[in-house]
């Protein structure tokens, strides 16, 4: 079968690999819908230390089913499926404190082994989930960033009417503010790029703050009433945006921390202990992938806007690439097969 390949950092191309066997408890699936993530951009790029080479990349993987293990009864040939990409051990502290998404010996497709971008893919069947036939595949392929940012949202515990400090609006930041939306929260989304802010606005998020050209802090104690947020969701991985979510959130109240930083970030511990906050690591996503594919079926949460980018299964290196030079140009790029 053919399959999107990284020989190794910046050597991408389409090659013929081994389509494999189904093995007694998996499911084969004919892929269909791809989501491109920063991920793969950073294997492309070589600054991913968690890939080794080479590697089939892709883990936002949607598709149709073509075998399922014998006496399966939900899973039939022709359904829309989407994978959940992390397959856990089971056994460690984690997987048996039910936190599998935090797994000491956690797999993730496309990064610690092949992912998905290839015409078949087998994957656990208890990490494949089934999806209503009238959602289109680009649709699908993003149930799994959507996952993300509900987990992100929910790691800060975030209730109806609270306010909700996003910084970062690429998709997880967008994602969990419109998640925020849903569940009766009230979002706020910091970023630097107006561009993005204008998205945001468009997509129903009632506040937007350009850090650079107004006072954050400020905005945030004008629209909280002088109580501040009572939750932030970190989702750029920025080394300011770190530091500032401990200004924009409330006393007592809670930091998710989703974005990856590019080293280590100095905080004020002071003000943590001052304020007592909670400030809670958000890795992957757990028990959340129902949710996404209902929000998404029931056009709860605008998926749509986000792709800028719709590319063929045989663009994707020329795209890859692309997006490695030019971020800024794409918010979420995917591939149909």
């Amino acid at each position: 079968m053919k399959a999107i390949v990284l020989r190794a950092p910046k050597d991408i191309s389409i090659m013929e690999v081994s389509d494999g066997s189904r093995k007694e408890n998996e499911v084969m699936i004919k892929v269909r819908g791809m989501g491109i993530c920063g991920s793969d951009i950073a294997a492309f790029k070589g600054i991913n230390p968690l890939v080794s080479y080479p590697r089939i990349i892709g883990h936002e993987i949607a598709g149709e089913v073509l075998e399922a293990p014998e006496g399966e009864t939900e899973l039939m040939p022709g359904d829309r499926v989407v994978i959940e990409p992390y397959v856990y051990c089971g056994k460690c502290y984690p997987c048996l404190t039910q936190r599998m998404n935090c797994c000491e010996n956690l797999t993730v497709r496309g990064v610690h082994v092949d992912g998905g971008m290839s015409e078949f893919c087998y994957h656990p069947r208890h990490l494949v989930h089934k999806a209503p036939a009238d959602v289109s595949w680009t649709h699908l392929a993003m149930v799994e960033p959507l996952t993300i940012a509900i987990h992100a949202v929910q790691r800060a515990h975030v209730a109806e009417g609270e306010h909700l400090v996003v910084t970062g609006s690429g998709p997880i930041g967008i994602l969990a503010a419109q998640y925020a939306l849903a569940i009766g929260a009230v979002p706020i989304v910091v970023d630097p790029l107006d561009e993005r802010l204008a998205l945001a606005r468009s997509l129903g998020i009632p506040y937007g703050i350009n850090p650079v050209k107004e006072s954050a802090v400020e905005r945030i104690r004008e629209m909280t009433g002088g109580r501040m947020a009572e939750a932030v969701v970190e989702a750029s991985g920025s080394d300011a945006a770190i530091r500032s979510s401990i200004d924009y959130a409330a006393y007592s109240g809670r930091i998710s921390l989703v974005g990856w930083p590019k080293g280590e970030v100095s905080l004020v511990t002071a003000m943590i202990t001052k304020k007592e906050l909670d400030v809670m690591g958000s890795r992957n996503s757990f028990r959340d992938f129902q949710e996404s594919i209902d929000l998404i079926a029931g056009n709860r949460i605008d998926v749509a806007s986000l792709v800028t980018r719709t590319v063929s299964f045989g663009e994707i290196p020329a795209a890859v690439k692309e997006i490695a030079a030019y971020p800024e140009r794409f918010m979420k790029s995917v591939a149909l097969m």
